[in-house]
C-alpha cells in the first residue's frame, strides 16, 4: 500500500444529498458531514482534486447546503448521475481519468449510502485499478446494518477502510506546515 499523495489523489463526494440526509440516522449523519467537511478542508490546502456526485437530484435534492459550500470552495464539480456507480456516469469517470496519461492514482470515498452507491464505486473504483480508500467515518446507511456490511462489502472487493483522521494524516505526509497545523484544528 503506498502513501497518499496529494497530486495524485482524488476526494470523491458521492449523493450527501438533502432528502437521503433526512433517512439517515441524526448521529450518523452529523459525523458523516463534520468529518466530509474536514477532508474537504484537507483537500482544499493540500491541492486534492475533489469530484462529487448526487444521485437523481429531482428526487433526492441538491447536496447538502453545508457541504456544497465546502465543495465549491474546494473547486469541486459536481455531477448528476442515475447510476449507483458513480464511476459510470461518463463526466465522473473523465474527470478522475483525465485526457492524458492518468494522473490520479487513489481515490478516496466518501458518502452515501454505503451499501449501495458507495460500495458499487468503490468495488467500479478497484476494478479499474485506482488505490481506493472508503472512509468509515464518512458514510452512512439508513441501517447501521447496512453501512457495517457496505464497508465490509468494501474492502472485500479491494478497497482500503480507513478513516478521516488517517486520510488527512497520510496527505499531509510531516509535521510542522501551515496545512499541518490547519488541519490539526480541524481533528481536534
Amino acid at each position: 500500500m503506498e502513501r497518499l499523495v496529494p497530486s495524485a489523489t482524488a476526494l470523491l463526494v458521492v449523493d450527501v444529498q438533502e432528502k437521503l440526509a433526512a433517512a439517515m440516522p441524526e448521529d450518523t449523519l452529523a459525523t458523516l458531514v463534520k468529518n466530509t467537511a474536514i477532508l474537504l478542508e484537507t483537500a482544499k490546502l493540500l491541492g486534492v482534486k475533489v469530484v462529487a456526485s448526487e444521485q437523481y437530484p429531482k428526487g433526492l435534492g441538491p447536496t447538502l447546503a453545508a457541504l456544497a459550500t465546502k465543495l465549491g470552495e474546494a473547486s469541486a464539480v459536481t455531477h448528476a448521475k442515475m447510476t449507483f456507480d458513480a464511476c459510470s456516469h461518463l463526466p465522473i469517470s473523465q474527470a478522475l481519468t483525465g485526457a492524458g496519461p492518468r494522473t490520479i492514482q487513489s481515490v478516496v470515498v466518501v458518502g452515501m449510502e454505503t451499501h449501495v452507491c458507495v460500495f458499487q464505486t468503490a468495488r467500479e473504483l478497484v476494478r479499474r485499478g485506482f488505490s481506493t480508500y472508503v472512509v468509515a467515518d464518512a458514510v452512512a446507511s439508513r441501517r447501521e446494518e447496512n453501512r457495517r456490511i457496505g464497508l465490509s462489502l468494501c474492502e472485500k472487493a479491494g478497497a482500503i477502510v480507513t478513516t478521516t483522521e488517517t486520510v488527512a494524516f497520510d496527505l499531509l505526509e510531516q509535521a510542522g506546515t501551515e496545512a499541518f497545523k490547519a488541519v490539526s484544528k480541524l481533528v481536534r
